[in-house]
């Protein structure tokens, strides 16, 4: 079980951030993470302590240009001494998946309308 508790913060101009907090105050060490996409290391990462915090740090990396094309990726953060993951950069990118999300959105409506229908009778035979 890790040490450290991560929290994503924000990407900005490619650079995802996040803050790492350790969750005992008897961990005194800063932690060693690994940022990982499809099993590759991403080597940019790098740690800073965050001033004025005792037991925090902020995380940062470049999200790799290789991670940015059509589909799902997904950068997985690990605890690189327990090999738990801490956190994750999900990406979703490109067409394709538009016509995905709209056969979903029509699958959704589909089901509404039945709930629709089913509590409308529910509620006339209940009057």
């Amino acid at each position: 079980m890790s040490n450290y508790v991560l929290t994503s913060v924000r990407v900005v101009s490619g650079t995802w951030e996040g803050r790492v907090e350790r969750k005992h105050e008897a961990v005194e060490r800063e932690p060693i993470l690994e940022a990982r996409h499809n099993n590759t290391p991403i080597d940019t990462l790098t740690l800073e302590p965050i001033s004025g915090t005792v037991g925090a740090w902020l995380a940062k990396f470049d999200v790799p240009r290789e991670t940015i094309s059509d589909g799902v990726h997904t950068i997985l953060l690990l605890d690189a001494e327990t090999a738990e993951t801490l956190g994750s950069l999900p990406m979703v990118i490109g067409e394709p998946l538009a016509e995905e999300q709209i056969a979903e959105i029509h699958l959704l409506r589909a089901e509404l309308d039945m709930l629709k229908r089913a509590f409308r009778r529910h509620c006339a035979e209940t009057l």
